[in-house]
C-alpha cells in the first residue's frame, strides 16, 4: 500500500470566517497564516488523514481595532494560544465529502464535522500536482470558550454565536511512501 503525502499550498488557499454583526450584517474575517498536510492511500482521498493549524496573530477583518480584539482575552486570546488546530479524516460517501474530526481553539476541543466538495487532482504547467478542496461548516463559538457578548440598548446582539467556516484548499503533492502490507 502506498501513503501519498501532501501540504497545503498557502499562495492558492484561503481560510475566512464569517460572524453576524447586530444581527442584519456579516463581518467576514481571514487567518493569514496556517498551515495544512494531508496523507492519502486512495486517489479519492477517501480515509485521507487531515491535519490544519492557522495563527492566531494573523487574522484580519480589514479592521486594525476588531482584529486586536478578536486576538484578546474576549475571544481567541493569541498570547496565550497561539494557533488553532483540526485533525480529522476525510470520508468519501458516493462522491459526497465530509471532514470529521477535532477542532481545537482556545484550548477547548469538540468534535466537527464539514462539507467538503473535491474539486479533483490535476498537474500544474510546472509538473506538481495538485488536488483541490473547498471546505465548509458551521461552529458555535461559545463552544470552544469565545464567549464575549454584548446586547445593544434595543436588545440586538452585537456578535451572534454561530460562526460559518470556509476553507479553499489547494494541496501540493510532496511525495509517496511504500508501506509493506502486513499478511496474517
Amino acid at each position: 500500500m502506498n501513503t501519498t503525502k501532501w501540504s497545503i499550498d498557502p499562495t492558492h488557499s484561503e481560510v475566512s470566517f464569517k460572524v453576524k454583526h447586530l444581527v442584519i450584517s456579516t463581518v467576514t474575517g481571514y487567518f493569514r497564516k496556517f498551515e495544512g498536510a494531508a496523507e492519502s492511500t486512495s486517489e479519492d482521498f477517501d480515509g485521507a488523514a487531515v491535519s490544519f493549524s492557522a495563527n492566531i496573530d494573523s487574522i484580519d477583518t480589514n479592521q486594525s481595532d476588531r482584529d486586536a480584539h478578536l486576538k484578546s482575552a474576549d475571544f481567541f486570546d493569541a498570547a496565550n494560544h497561539p494557533k488553532l488546530f483540526f485533525s480529522g479524516k476525510l470520508a468519501n460517501n458516493g462522491g459526497e465529502y465530509k471532514l470529521i474530526g477535532e477542532l481545537e481553539i482556545r484550548g477547548n476541543k469538540k468534535q466537527v464535522e464539514l462539507d467538503v466538495d473535491f474539486g479533483g487532482v490535476v498537474a500544474d504547467p510546472y509538473g506538481q500536482t495538485k488536488a483541490g478542496f473547498e471546505i465548509e461548516g458551521k461552529i458555535s463559538r461559545k463552544e470552544f470558550g469565545l464567549t464575549w457578548s454584548a446586547v445593544t440598548e434595543a436588545g440586538s446582539v452585537v456578535v451572534s454565536d454561530q460562526v460559518r467556516l470556509h476553507l479553499s484548499a489547494q494541496l501540493v503533492k510532496q511525495h509517496v511512501e511504500e508501506t509493506a502490507e502486513v499478511t496474517a
